[in-house]
């Protein structure tokens, strides 16, 4: 049988947050609850980075730039495609200006 990874509400890891404040140590908070210590310091980091977002789903915080990374290679990617349209759009009068001038040719030289 596979064993589940824990999931951890906001109010969790804010009251053991709030312990380690207090000034008990990260080992012994962990050690109390059950946790990991480097999971202790990595809740602690995200908290310190941003404490109105950490924390928001439901055990992952978001990650805002994953998402306007996201959004980047969705435009370069149209960029790219666009700019593929224009060169292929510019060959195609070329050619059609190329072969009007040739129909011109052959039927003036009947």
């Amino acid at each position: 049988m596979t064993r589940k990874k824990p999931v951890y509400t906001r109010e969790f890891k804010m009251a053991i947050l709030a312990q380690v404040n207090s000034g008990i140590p990260v080992p012994q908070v962990a050690r109390e609850n059950g946790l990991h210590p480097s999971l202790v310091f990595r809740w602690r980091q995200l908290y310190l980075e941003d404490p109105e977002t950490a924390f928001a789903g439901p055990g992952n915080p978001y990650k805002e730039h994953a998402r306007i990374a996201e959004l980047e290679r969705t435009v370069g990617r149209l960029y790219s495609e666009n700019e593929f349209l224009k060169k292929t759009l510019e060959t195609l009068k070329t050619r059609v200006s190329e072969e009007k001038r040739k129909s011109q040719l052959r039927s003036d030289s009947k």
